[in-house]
């Protein structure tokens, strides 16, 4: 793990997105992201109803629970740190993604531009 401080989309400290389910490619809560995550888990997603359905029908299933791999599945009202591709592919779609932009980590503006996330934030 990073002992460096973590930056978010705007350039504030990143703050955490889910503790409950533990989210995170880390399952440290937050949108850190690093080498061995390929999918750049830095989104953090606030799930919607719609989301969820779209997410599960995408093939990318957040809602349904695994015990296997202590997973709860995500709930609606809940956040999770989603891939940059997926997020995109959502967006591409047409799917309204609510996001918290100060816990979505600043690599997603590698995939993605800041106006953009802008319009997607909810805690702007």
């Amino acid at each position: 793990m990073k002992e460096m401080t973590e930056l978010n989309a705007v350039g504030g400290i990143l703050e955490p997105c889910s503790l409950d389910p533990m989210t995170g490619y880390f399952r440290t809560g937050s949108c850190q992201c690093g080498p061995k995550d390929e999918g750049v888990h830095t989104v953090c997603i606030y799930a919607t109803e719609e989301f969820l359905a779209y997410s599960k029908k995408a093939g990318n299933d957040l809602s349904t629970p695994m015990p296997q791999y202590n997973f709860p599945g995500v709930k609606t009202g809940q956040s999770w740190c989603l891939n940059g591709p997926s997020f995109l592919r959502a967006l591409s779609e047409g799917v309204d993604v609510k996001i918290f932009i100060h816990s979505t980590h600043k690599n997603i503006l590698k995939l993605v531009d800041l106006e953009t996330l802008k319009k997607c934030a909810i805690d702007l």
